[in-house]
């Protein structure tokens, strides 16, 4: 195949036709005058005739240059058509983010992530599921979330992860309850032996509170609810006991609509951003950045109390 022109050049030829002048020809298109010059002439070196005479004041197309501006002003315009498309096509590529991410994350983490996530990146569509921490594993292995959030102990092999938040279980009850006056703190077997009220299996607060109990034989749920706010609701009509996020039962603990009980450990636990390797594009890249920033602004908080 012949060797095809420069397109820069031929911008810069339709440039000079437009403005009258090399140097506002390359400025107006963000090309210094020295390279503009070095630009034509390789052109009139590939087109073997004169495009531009050049004189005391100035630079002006020869009628061959005025003929070839013309033939060039569609390829060029033709080049910007393709330039915007391609770039439409990223953008519709790269700003729809799907994010699936465990109940306790949605409820109280995700929304000042997405507001910063909007502020930064008006453009964004998201697209947001809350699951439990199993189904949010399952959303990402198969592609369906392009990144998720969860809390559950581990992550499955394969996923790539990091840590974005922290977080602890407590024991809650309705004031109702003989352990809201309790100043002793419960046993690990005292809740083995005792029937909660918990989230349904998979749940990463379920999960993380049955590793911490597995040494121990325990006995079966009074229920299994498949959200946080259904237990609290339960617990707080005298269902029975709960292990929940200290963040999803803050509220219902300040309104005294739920009271936490002492144990005697600490039920600490990670939150974390997972996805695939290699299929992370910008908006969820820049989403776990943002969460990551705001775990380091949380950290150093702690810090300074």
């Amino acid at each position: 195949m012949a060797q095809l022109p420069d397109l820069a050049a031929l911008a810069l030829l339709c440039a000079v036709a437009e403005h009258g002048s090399l140097s506002r020809a390359a400025a107006s298109i963000g090309m210094v005058q020295p390279n503009a010059t070095r630009t034509l002439r390789q052109l009139e070196s590939e087109l073997g005739f004169r495009l531009v005479d050049r004189g005391p004041r100035g630079s002006t197309l020869t009628h061959d240059g005025a003929i070839v501006a013309d033939w060039a002003s569609d390829v060029v315009a033709a080049a910007r058509d393709l330039r915007s498309a391609a770039e439409a096509l990223r953008d519709s590529q790269q700003s729809h983010v799907r994010v699936a991410a465990s109940k306790t994350v949605a409820e109280a983490f995700l929304p000042r992530w997405l507001a910063v996530l909007r502020a930064e990146r008006p453009q964004v569509a998201l697209h947001l599921t809350a699951q439990n921490s199993h189904e949010v594993q399952d959303a990402v292995e198969a592609g369906d979330a392009d990144v998720g959030f969860v809390e559950s102990p581990g992550v499955r092999r394969g996923l790539r992860h990091a840590e974005v938040a922290r977080d602890r279980l407590v024991v809650v009850v309705s004031p109702q309850h003989p352990w809201a006056r309790r100043r002793r703190p419960v046993t690990d077997a005292e809740l083995a032996r005792t029937s909660l009220v918990v989230r349904e299996p998979g749940s990463g607060t379920r999960t993380t509170f049955e590793s911490a109990l597995a040494h121990l034989d325990s006995v079966a749920p009074t229920l299994e609810l498949d959200s946080n706010a259904a237990v609290r609701i339960s617990v707080a009509s005298g269902a029975g006991p709960a292990v929940l996020s200290e963040l999803a039962v803050a509220d219902a603990v300040r309104s005294g609509e739920l009271v936490t009980v002492p144990t005697e450990r600490e039920f600490a636990r990670r939150m974390r951003a997972i996805w695939l390797p290699g299929t992370v594009h910008d908006a969820a890249e820049l989403l776990v950045s943002i969460a990551l920033r705001a775990r380091t602004t949380r950290v150093e908080g702690s810090h300074t109390r």
